[in-house]
């Protein structure tokens, strides 16, 4: 394969299709190493804005209502541009400032005529070892559903309204020092989303000094960190919808000194078991339990062959190792967890699709931190929702619904024990049940006995002939002869 660089040069030279199929690529740690996930997630689509005058038309044709009753003020140069869409700066009536989301005229025509060459591609792949290894059909499956849910901004809109409910409550940070942008709902279309206009900063380019000082207003570099990982770790472990890329320029420093999650056209979703799982496989990456890493590695990823666990076991007992005795202020988790992937990869396991958002996601959290504060730990920041979250994976957000739920599966377990019992007696004495057993490598065995039973007559037989031979060349006229 190409290096990172050229790859990531290539997708970019292909056009914004291409563009997001690497910045989807990137999502995926267990699929490729982290240099070339390092690379595609720097791929900028590189496309310059939509003139004034075409957007003028679109935004014209794409809107319920006239811009004139609409808007004030409307800035037809966009501020930022990217592969899908592009942002303007406007003013509606009554004086409030918004950003309005347009999409890129013509986009649709040319995401679907590369999606059909991406899809043509990955069935012609499909047959070979690598296309069957990494499930390329399906990659570009969720590649197609990935891209199409992108041109679809009410879609978008309605994460981000999501994102913001979540995050409006916490018991763990004020939720009043982050901010996610509110969509006016009245003005947004499938084309077009109409939000709240954020004035700030990149978070790595903050000064950390609030013009106009919000009572919620953090000021130093440690509250920001910690109020954004344990945002992010409420999204990761207790919400299950999460923010799956927050880099560096998704994440602002507002004038009033609160934080800013922006552009929830990405987001994943964990269910409560996957969250159990990931919870417990963070502790045993922190506790080198390679065992443990194992087993839980069993739980989440699909076997594509018979797995040998004791070579798994070991592949993350040699990786573990390198952490071992490692402070928290040295150890990279998220960097540890997408290892982990990869070594589950190469023993032929296959991740869901969300668990390489996840892990994509924190290693954008934990690159981001780092770069604004070095002195930051992930799992620190972690440790206050442990108890919490441990509570509500035994009893729920309701205790009392959550005795009644175990007492109905005793009373159904107690009800049905003895009739299951009976049945496999009545089975066994009918001599009708049949045992299903596999054992690996029994085929080989059996040939090889064979073998040596045969080899065994042979020898006897030659032997019998050689002694018989050895009777009648005596010259004897014996009556046995």
């Amino acid at each position: 394969p190409p290096p990172p660089e050229v790859l990531r040069n290539i997708l970019t030279d292909l056009g914004p299709v291409y563009v997001k199929l690497g910045q989807l690529l990137s999502t995926r740690p267990d699929l490729l190493p982290p240099d070339y996930i390092d690379a595609l997630s720097e791929l900028q689509s590189g496309v310059p804005p939509v003139g004034a005058a075409e957007i003028e038309i679109f935004i014209r044709k794409n809107l319920q209502r006239s811009v004139e009753d609409v808007f004030d003020e409307f800035d037809y140069d966009s501020i930022a541009a990217g592969s899908i869409a592009q942002t303007h700066r406007a003013r509606l009536k009554g004086g409030r400032e918004v950003a309005v989301k347009v999409q890129r005229p013509g986009i649709e025509s040319l995401v679907a005529r590369d999606i059909s060459i991406i899809k043509y591609i990955a069935k012609l792949v499909s047959g070979t070892n690598f296309g069957q290894r990494y499930n390329v059909v399906a990659l570009a499956d969720e590649f197609s559903r990935a891209i199409q849910a992108e041109l679809d901004f009410s879609q978008e809109a309605s994460y981000t309204d999501r994102l913001r409910k979540n995050l409006s409550d916490s018991p763990w940070f004020d939720p009043d020092s982050i901010v996610v942008p509110e969509i006016i709902w009245e003005y947004t279309t499938s084309k077009l989303m109409v939000m709240q206009w954020l004035q700030g900063k990149p978070l790595v380019l903050a000064d950390l000094q609030p013009k106009q000082p919000h009572k919620s207003a953090v000021t130093d570099r440690s509250s920001v960190s910690r109020l954004l990982f344990r945002a992010f770790f409420q999204q990761y472990l207790i919400d299950g919808f999460f923010h799956a890329d927050p880099h560096p320029g998704n994440l602002f420093y507002l004038d009033d000194g609160r934080v800013a999650i922006l552009d929830c056209g990405m987001m994943g979703t964990l269910d409560p078991r996957t969250r159990t799982a990931l919870t417990e496989m963070i502790l045993a990456i922190v506790n080198t339990d390679a065992q443990r890493c194992t087993q839980l590695t069993l739980r989440l990823a699909e076997p594509m062959q018979p797995i040998d666990l004791v070579r798994l076991e070991s592949d993350y007992r040699q990786l573990l190792r390198r952490y071992y005795g490692l402070s928290l202020a040295n150890l990279n988790s998220a960097e540890a967890f997408s290892e982990i992937l990869q070594a589950a990869s190469r023993n032929h396991l296959r991740w869901p699709s969300n668990i390489g958002l996840f892990t994509k996601s924190m290693l954008n959290l934990e690159g981001a931190g780092r770069q604004f504060d070095d002195s930051v730990n992930l799992l620190d920041e972690a440790k206050p929702l442990m108890i919490d979250l441990f509570r509500q994976q035994l009893v729920g957000e309701d205790p009392v619904q959550a005795v009644l739920r175990t007492a109905l599966e005793f009373k159904e377990l107690s009800l049905e024990s003895p009739r299951q019992f009976g049945f496999l007696l009545n089975r066994l004495s009918t001599e009708t049940l049949k045992w299903q057993v596999d054992i690996r490598g029994l085929d080989s065995l059996r040939y090889s006995i064979d073998e040596a039973a045969n080899r065994r007559s042979f020898s006897t037989l030659v032997a019998s002939l050689v002694i018989g031979a050895a009777i009648v060349t005596t010259g004897q006229q014996t009556p046995q002869i």
